[in-house]
Protein backbone atom coordinates (compact mmCIF):
# COMPACT_ATOMS: atom_id res chain seq x y z
CA UNK A 1 0.00 0.00 0.00
CA UNK A 2 1.29 3.42 -0.93
CA UNK A 3 0.54 6.85 0.43
CA UNK A 4 0.93 8.49 -2.98
CA UNK A 5 -1.65 11.10 -3.89
CA UNK A 6 -4.06 10.32 -6.70
CA UNK A 7 -3.50 12.27 -9.87
CA UNK A 8 -6.09 15.08 -10.23
CA UNK A 9 -5.56 15.39 -14.00
CA UNK A 10 -7.49 17.98 -15.99
CA UNK A 11 -9.68 16.35 -18.63
CA UNK A 12 -11.02 17.62 -21.95
CA UNK A 13 -13.05 16.38 -24.91
CA UNK A 14 -11.82 17.11 -28.46
CA UNK A 15 -13.83 16.82 -31.66
CA UNK A 16 -12.57 15.57 -35.00
CA UNK A 17 -15.42 17.01 -37.07
CA UNK A 18 -15.26 15.41 -40.51
CA UNK A 19 -16.67 16.78 -43.74
CA UNK A 20 -15.57 14.25 -46.35
CA UNK A 21 -11.80 13.98 -45.98
CA UNK A 22 -11.51 17.34 -44.22
CA UNK A 23 -11.54 18.15 -40.51
CA UNK A 24 -12.38 21.43 -38.79
CA UNK A 25 -9.71 23.48 -37.06
CA UNK A 26 -10.14 26.65 -35.01
CA UNK A 27 -7.46 29.29 -34.40
CA UNK A 28 -7.20 30.25 -30.74
CA UNK A 29 -7.08 33.89 -29.65
CA UNK A 30 -7.30 35.83 -26.37
CA UNK A 31 -7.21 32.66 -24.23
CA UNK A 32 -3.67 32.84 -22.88
CA UNK A 33 -3.00 29.30 -24.10
CA UNK A 34 -1.57 28.50 -27.55
CA UNK A 35 -3.07 31.70 -28.99
CA UNK A 36 -2.45 32.00 -32.74
CA UNK A 37 -2.39 28.23 -33.14
CA UNK A 38 -5.02 25.98 -34.66
CA UNK A 39 -6.59 23.00 -32.99
CA UNK A 40 -9.79 21.01 -33.26
CA UNK A 41 -12.79 22.24 -31.25
CA UNK A 42 -12.46 21.15 -27.62
CA UNK A 43 -13.46 21.91 -24.08
CA UNK A 44 -12.92 20.95 -20.47
CA UNK A 45 -15.03 18.26 -18.86
CA UNK A 46 -16.91 19.75 -15.92
CA UNK A 47 -17.20 17.94 -12.58
CA UNK A 48 -19.93 15.30 -12.77
CA UNK A 49 -19.99 15.42 -16.57
CA UNK A 50 -19.20 12.52 -18.91
CA UNK A 51 -16.71 13.12 -21.75
CA UNK A 52 -19.40 12.76 -24.43
CA UNK A 53 -21.72 15.11 -22.53
CA UNK A 54 -18.92 17.70 -22.42
CA UNK A 55 -18.34 17.22 -26.14
CA UNK A 56 -22.01 17.80 -26.98
CA UNK A 57 -22.19 20.88 -24.70
CA UNK A 58 -18.93 22.39 -25.92
CA UNK A 59 -19.74 21.97 -29.61
CA UNK A 60 -23.03 23.80 -29.15
CA UNK A 61 -21.15 26.58 -27.30
CA UNK A 62 -18.14 26.83 -29.63
CA UNK A 63 -19.38 26.08 -33.14
CA UNK A 64 -23.17 26.15 -32.83
CA UNK A 65 -23.89 22.56 -33.82
CA UNK A 66 -25.97 19.84 -32.20
CA UNK A 67 -24.42 16.41 -31.93
CA UNK A 68 -26.47 13.38 -30.99
CA UNK A 69 -24.77 10.74 -28.82
CA UNK A 70 -25.24 8.09 -31.52
CA UNK A 71 -23.13 10.20 -33.93
CA UNK A 72 -20.06 10.09 -31.66
CA UNK A 73 -17.18 7.64 -32.16
CA UNK A 74 -14.21 7.43 -29.79
CA UNK A 75 -10.91 7.59 -31.71
CA UNK A 76 -8.08 8.47 -29.32
CA UNK A 77 -6.91 9.37 -25.80
CA UNK A 78 -3.81 11.46 -25.20
CA UNK A 79 -1.93 11.98 -21.93
CA UNK A 80 0.30 14.97 -21.20
CA UNK A 81 2.29 15.43 -17.98
CA UNK A 82 2.10 18.65 -16.03
CA UNK A 83 3.47 21.49 -18.16
CA UNK A 84 1.81 24.45 -16.42
CA UNK A 85 -0.08 25.20 -13.22
CA UNK A 86 -3.14 23.22 -14.35
CA UNK A 87 -1.50 19.81 -13.90
CA UNK A 88 -1.48 16.64 -15.98
CA UNK A 89 -3.89 16.40 -18.90
CA UNK A 90 -6.06 13.60 -20.27
CA UNK A 91 -7.57 14.42 -23.66
CA UNK A 92 -10.39 12.36 -25.17
CA UNK A 93 -10.79 12.60 -28.95
CA UNK A 94 -14.07 11.80 -30.65
CA UNK A 95 -15.00 11.77 -34.32
CA UNK A 96 -18.28 12.96 -35.79
CA UNK A 97 -19.32 13.12 -39.44
CA UNK A 98 -23.01 13.95 -38.84
CA UNK A 99 -24.43 16.92 -36.97
CA UNK A 100 -27.33 19.29 -36.96
CA UNK A 101 -27.01 23.01 -37.65
CA UNK A 102 -24.44 25.09 -39.46
CA UNK A 103 -20.84 25.27 -38.28
CA UNK A 104 -20.23 28.85 -37.14
CA UNK A 105 -17.76 30.60 -34.87
CA UNK A 106 -19.97 31.27 -31.85
CA UNK A 107 -17.05 32.39 -29.64
CA UNK A 108 -15.22 35.04 -31.71
CA UNK A 109 -13.59 36.34 -28.53
CA UNK A 110 -11.69 33.01 -28.25
CA UNK A 111 -11.41 31.99 -31.91
CA UNK A 112 -10.52 34.17 -34.89
CA UNK A 113 -10.65 31.62 -37.74
CA UNK A 114 -12.33 28.38 -38.76
CA UNK A 115 -10.48 26.24 -41.28
CA UNK A 116 -11.32 22.95 -43.01
CA UNK A 117 -8.16 20.93 -43.82
CA UNK A 118 -7.13 17.38 -44.53
CA UNK A 119 -4.93 15.69 -41.93
CA UNK A 120 -2.01 15.96 -44.39
CA UNK A 121 -2.47 19.72 -44.96
CA UNK A 122 -2.67 20.96 -41.38
CA UNK A 123 -1.07 24.37 -40.80
CA UNK A 124 2.37 24.46 -39.22
CA UNK A 125 0.86 26.47 -36.36
CA UNK A 126 -1.31 23.59 -35.11
CA UNK A 127 -1.09 22.97 -31.37
CA UNK A 128 1.54 20.23 -30.87
CA UNK A 129 -0.59 17.83 -28.81
CA UNK A 130 -3.46 18.00 -31.32
CA UNK A 131 -1.08 17.47 -34.24
CA UNK A 132 0.30 14.32 -32.56
CA UNK A 133 -3.22 13.07 -31.78
CA UNK A 134 -4.40 13.54 -35.38
CA UNK A 135 -1.31 11.74 -36.69
CA UNK A 136 -2.07 8.85 -34.31
CA UNK A 137 -5.75 8.78 -35.33
CA UNK A 138 -4.77 8.57 -39.00
CA UNK A 139 -2.57 5.55 -38.12
CA UNK A 140 -5.40 3.96 -36.09
CA UNK A 141 -3.61 4.37 -32.75
CA UNK A 142 -5.98 4.84 -29.82
CA UNK A 143 -3.48 6.12 -27.24
CA UNK A 144 -0.55 8.51 -27.07
CA UNK A 145 1.47 10.11 -24.32
CA UNK A 146 3.76 13.07 -24.62
CA UNK A 147 6.94 13.33 -22.60
CA UNK A 148 8.00 16.37 -20.62
CA UNK A 149 10.94 16.69 -23.03
CA UNK A 150 8.53 16.84 -26.00
CA UNK A 151 6.50 19.53 -24.23
CA UNK A 152 9.69 21.52 -23.63
CA UNK A 153 10.84 21.11 -27.25
CA UNK A 154 7.50 22.38 -28.59
CA UNK A 155 7.20 25.32 -26.20
CA UNK A 156 4.26 23.88 -24.28
CA UNK A 157 6.20 23.54 -21.01
CA UNK A 158 6.04 26.76 -19.01
CA UNK A 159 6.97 25.68 -15.47
CA UNK A 160 10.64 26.65 -15.59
Amino acid sequence: MTNALRNPAATASYLILKKGEEILLMRRCNTGYQDGNYQVPAGHIDAGELPTEALIREMKEEIGITIKPEYIRFVHTGFRPKADSTGDRVDYYFEVDRWEGEVTNTEPEKCDDLLWVTPTTMPTNTTPHVKVAIECIVRGEFFSELSTNYLKETGMYVLE
